[in-house]
């Protein structure tokens, strides 16, 4: 896989406009000598479209990085921009509407709500959005279309774990945030939910960013950041993307 190491902006980053722009990012819990710093001077600018892998240790950062983007927390200092949105500065209410119509999210657990269908599932968000896609088209997305009226007893993990994903595209949200999806996965059912979500960033343009610790998965990516205590310290730029079928297990 053909690969370069670099700290230079994202292929023609000069004539395409970012979906988040991070300035000086820093996260600190606590205060005085309890505290404790997540975000150590992030800087970074992301763009539709991309696949973006945040790859580092437990207690890196990622996971605290990836809570920014999506909302779920604000920052200490910094620039946080989601386009024209200053979302260092948003209350809780421009926080929900941010999350509610922007970012789509899928975690580790599933979350899905076992007395209804897989179907029924994903409309619960269908439900609350102002333009969603039918859960019926989400679902044939990840490839269940023959599945929607199981419920989740009824199917795998990897299968619920597409539902999951279903339910987060299904709002045609701008961005799609990946927690460790496939960590409680066997090394077969991961492969086939993370191309699904291949699936979504190349057929929906959805800027994507997967958290994980596994290192096989840069390659899927377009860009990689690796984070050590709070800081990027690394960023990687595939030239060619690799499908993830075709990475080294």
């Amino acid at each position: 896989m053909p690969t370069t190491t670099t700290s230079l902006p994202a292929p023609n980053q000069q004539v395409r406009e970012a979906v988040f722009t991070v300035r000086g990012l820093e996260r600190i819990y606590g205060e005085g000598e309890a505290a404790v710093t997540a975000l150590r001077g992030v800087d970074l600018d992301l763009f539709a479209s991309e696949l973006i892998v945040l790859l580092g240790a437990s207690g890196s950062g990622k996971s605290t990085l990836l809570n920014q983007l999506g909302g779920l927390d604000s920052p200490t200092r910094g620039t946080l921009r989601y386009r024209d949105w200053d979302l260092a500065h948003a209350d809780e209410a421009g926080l929900t509407q941010f999350r509610r119509g922007a970012v789509g999210f899928v975690f580790q657990a599933y979350n899905l709500i076992p007395s209804l269908t897989a179907r029924e599932n994903v409309a619960l968000i269908t439900e609350i959005c102002a333009d969603p896609m039918a859960p019926e088209e989400a679902l044939r997305l990840v490839g269940l279309a023959e599945r929607m009226d199981h419920f989740p007893a009824q199917l795998s993990g990897g299968e619920q774990q597409r539902v999951a994903i279903a339910r987060a595209i299904a709002k045609k949200p701008a961005v799609l945030l990946c927690d460790e999806p496939t960590g409680a996965l066997d090394v077969h059912t991961g492969i086939t939910v993370l191309e699904a979500i291949e699936h979504i960033n190349r057929e929906l343009g959805t800027l994507t960013v997967i958290i994980t610790h596994n290192a096989i998965l840069a390659d899927m990516a377009d860009r990689v950041f690796t984070l050590s205590d709070g800081r990027i310290v690394n960023q990687r730029t595939n030239t060619q993307r690799g499908s993830v079928s075709t990475l080294a297990w």
